[in-house]
C-alpha cells in the first residue's frame, strides 16, 4: 500500500521513496504483490516436527528473554518468537521486504524512514501490534534494562516517532542507505511482557522465564533447563499468508536437545534423538558420522552449496602492546602459521584460506589497484604501506615449492628487521628482553589447531604463554583488552555497514568494551570506512571496499583464516527441502524456515 499522509514528522509523500521492500542499490528482485520467495514452497504441509542439538557446557538457561545481559536464554527465541520490521531475502545481496511492516517509505536523502505496520498483526495473546509496541521494544532496547550490544547496534538512529497507531517515523544521526536496514532488523515485543497481574512490572533486565508476549509463528510449549525446549505452532499465526512468511515455518513442533558437549551430541545423533546437524568440524565430518542409521539411508549426509561472503576470521595481537606495533612482527606471525598442514592433517582439506575482509565476493580486491581505487588511495600514500600500492598480497603458503622451512626463514628476516634476533634460541630485541607471547585460548577445543601454531612460534624463539579461559572470563578479557595473542571473527555480512566502523575506528581503539579489539588507530582506515559507507551505487562501493581492503590486508591486523563454500547437513531423509536453493543463509535457519516434514505429507 501507498502512504497517503502528511504530518510534521513526514517528508511530503512526493519527495519519499514508499515500497514493499527496500534494496540498498537497483531495485527489489520481488515487485509489489509477489505472492512468495522463490525459494520457498508455497504448498509445503504444516504438519510433523524437526529436532535440532544445542551444545551448552553448564547445560542450561535461566530466562526466555534473548535481549537482556545477564543469565542464558533458551535456545530458538529469537528465530521462532519475535517478528522484525522487515526481513531480508536470501536471493539477493542486501534487499528487505516488509514483514510487521507493509510499507516503508524511505527519505531521497536516507536520513530517514517511515513504516506503517500491518493492520494484520497481532501478538501471542491477540493484542494488535501498533506503532507503539515498536517504540517500546526500541526504547527498552537501547535503555539502561537492554544488553548494551542493542545500545550499540541501533547507534546511529536519532530517534523512532509514532505518527499514528500504525505508523512510524525513524530518523537518523547521518544520512547512510544501509541505516534503513538497520531499523527494519529491530524486534518487536509487547510491553505486557512482564506484567504482573497486579499491574505492577518486572523490570525488563529481571524478566527470566516469564513467557514472552510477541508475533512470531512459534509459542513455547514445553522448557525443561538442562534438557530440552519445544515450541508449537502458533494455529493463530497472523503472518502465514503474507508473501515474505508464505510457505515457511512449516513444522508443527520444533525441538532444541541440549548436550553438554560435541561428543556426547553426536553419539545422540548416531543414536537418532534428533533430525538436524549443520557440521563445520571436518575431523568428525569424516570420521564420526557412521552406523546403522547412515548405512540404512535414515541419515543423510550431504554438502549444499551457498554464496555467503565470508567473514574476517583468524588471530589478532593486541596492537596496544609495544612489540606487536611493527607491520612486520604481525606479518611474521601469520608466516608462523602453517595453514595447509593444519588445513591437510586436521580439517580433511576441505577449507579454503580468508584472503580478504570481503572474501567470496565482488567486494574483495584482487590483483594490482585500478586507476579507481588509486584516486582513492593516492592522497593518503604517505601514510600507507608501499605494498598498498602493489599486488594484493598473497597469504603464505607451505605447498610445494613452499615449505615451513621457507615460512619461518622470511619470519625470522621479518623479525630481524623489526629489531627482534634470535640469541642462543630466544627472540631478543637490543635490550635483551625476550619476545614473550601468551596466546589465549577461548576453550581447550582449539588446542588440536592451535599447538602447531605455537610450536612455529617456540621454534622463531618466542617464549609461548599458553592461556585458557572459560566463556565469562574471556568476555572480561577481551572487553579490558587483556591479551596478546587471540581468536577474532568478525560479523558475516552481504553488504559492509557501521560494524566496520565499530570494529576498526580510531576513537573507540581505547574504549573499554568497544568492538575494536584489535586496536587500530589509522585515520587512513577510518576516512576510507566513510567513504565505504557513503557509497552511492554497488559500483562506487566495490571501489571504496577494494582501497579499504587492500590496506587492511597489507596492515596486517588479522592472521587470516578459513572458510567453507558449503555447508555441511546431516539429516533425516523424512526431512524435505525446496528445489530451488537461496544464496545466502545459516544452514539451521534455512531448514527451520523453509524445509517440512516428508512423512507428515503423506499421512
Amino acid at each position: 500500500m501507498a502512504l497517503s499522509f502528511v504530518t510534521g514528522v513526514l517528508l511530503p509523500l512526493d519527495s519519499a521513496l514508499s515500497a514493499h521492500a527496500v534494496a540498498q542499490f537497483g531495485a527489489p528482485k520481488y515487485q509489489a504483490g509477489f505472492k512468495h520467495f522463490d525459494y520457498a514452497n508455497p504448498d509445503a504441509p504444516k504438519a510433523g516436527q524437526i529436532r535440532f542439538a544445542v551444545i551448552s557446557q553448564n547445560s542450561g538457561f535461566d530466562k526466555f528473554n534473548p535481549f537482556s545481559l545477564k543469565g542464558k536464554p533458551a535456545p530458538g527465541l529469537v528465530e521462532q518468537m519475535f517478528e522484525t520490521l522487515t526481513v531480508y531475502s536470501l536471493d539477493e545481496i542486501n534487499t528487505q521486504y516488509g514483514l510487521l511492516a507493509d510499507d516503508i517509505q524511505l527519505a531521497p536523502d536516507f536520513s530517514a524512514v517511515t513504516f506503517h505496520i500491518n493492520p494484520l498483526a497481532k501478538f501471542s495473546n491477540g493484542d494488535p501490534v501498533t506503532a507503539k509496541e515498536v517504540k517500546y521494544s526500541f526504547d527498552t532496547l537501547t535503555g539502561k534494562t537492554g544488553n548494551p550490544r542493542f545500545k550499540a547496534y541501533f547507534a546511529e538512529i536519532k530517534s523512532v516517532t509514532i505518527v499514528d497507531a500504525h505508523t512510524v517515523h525513524v530518523e537518523f544521526k547521518r544520512k547512510g542507505r544501509d541505516l534503513s536496514f538497520v531499523a527494519g532488523s529491530l524486534p518487536v515485543f509487547s510491553p505486557k511482557w512482564g506484567l504482573r497481574p497486579d499491574g505492577s512490572r518486572v523490570p525488563f533486565n529481571k524478566i527470566g522465564l516469564e513467557v514472552p508476549i510477541t508475533s512470531g509463528p512459534y509459542l513455547i510449549e514445553r522448557a525443561v533447563s538442562g534438557q530440552a525446549v519445544t515450541y508449537r505452532r502458533n494455529p493463530h499465526y497472523w503472518g502465514a499468508n503474507i508473501p515474505s512468511r508464505l510457505g515457511t515455518y512449516n513444522f508443527e513442533r520444533v525441538v532444541y536437545r541440549i548436550y553438554k558437549d560435541t561428543d556426547t551430541m553426536v553419539a545422540a545423533l548416531r543414536a537418532g534423538d534428533f533430525d538436524f546437524l549443520s557440521e563445520n568440524k571436518m575431523r568428525y565430518w569424516c570420521c564420526q558420522y557412521i552406523g546403522k542409521r547412515f548405512d540404512q539411508g535414515e541419515l543423510v549426509k550431504a554438502r549444499v552449496p551457498h554464496q555467503n561472503p565470508v567473514a574476517m576470521n583468524g588471530w589478532i595481537v593486541n596492537l596496544r602492546r609495544e612489540k606487536f606495533k611493527d607491520p612486520r612482527v604481525r606479518l611474521a606471525l601469520n608466516y608462523a602459521m602453517d595453514f595447509e598442514f593444519m588445513n591437510q592433517k586436521i580439517f580433511d582439506s576441505e577449507f579454503k584460506r580468508v584472503n580478504s575482509y570481503f572474501a567470496n565476493s565482488p567486494l574483495a580486491a584482487k590483483g594490482l589497484p585500478d586507476a579507481e581505487e588509486l584516486a582513492i588511495l593516492e592522497p593518503y600514500r604517505h601514510q600507507l604501506p608501499a605494498a598498498v600500492f602493489g599486488p594484493m598480497l598473497a597469504q603464505p603458503n607451505t605447498t610445494p615449492p613452499g615449505s615451513v622451512r621457507q615460512s619461518l626463514t622470511k619470519a625470522l628476516a621479518l623479525l630481524g628487521e623489526a629489531g627482534w634476533h634470535n640469541r642462543d634460541g630466544v627472540l631478543r630485541n637490543a635490550k635483551g628482553e625476550p619476545f614473550v607471547i601468551e596466546v589465549t585460548f577461548a576453550n581447550r577445543g582449539q588446542t588440536p589447531y592451535m599447538d602447531p601454531v605455537c610450536l612455529n612460534m617456540s621454534k622463531l624463539g618466542m617464549i609461548v604463554v599458553k592461556r585458557v579461559s572459560d566463556a565469562a572470563t574471556a568476555r572480561s578479557q577481551m572487553s579490558s583488552f587483556d591479551y596478546d595473542y587471540t581468536t577474532i571473527a568478525l560479523r558475516e555480512g552481504r553488504m559492509p555497514g557501521a560494524e566496520l566502523w565499530r570494529n576498526f575506528n580510531s576513537k573507540d581503539a581505547d574504549v573499554p568494551g568497544s568492538e575494536n579489539l584489535i586496536g587500530v588507530k589509522s585515520p587512513v582506515v577510518d576516512a576510507l570506512i566513510q567513504q565505504l559507507l557513503n557509497a552511492d551505487s554497488q559500483h562506487a562501493l566495490e571501489v571504496a571496499a577494494h582501497a579499504l581492503d587492500r590496506v587492511l590486508i597489507h596492515s596486517h591486523y588479522v592472521i587470516p583464516w578459513r572458510y567453507l563454500t558449503k555447508h555441511y547437513l546431516i539429516y533425516h531423509h523424512r526431512l524435505q527441502r525446496p528445489a530451488v536453493l537461496p544464496k545466502y543463509y545459516g544452514a539451521q535457519e534455512w531448514a527451520l524456515a523453509y524445509w517440512w516434514d516428508g512423512d507428515a505429507a503423506r499421512q
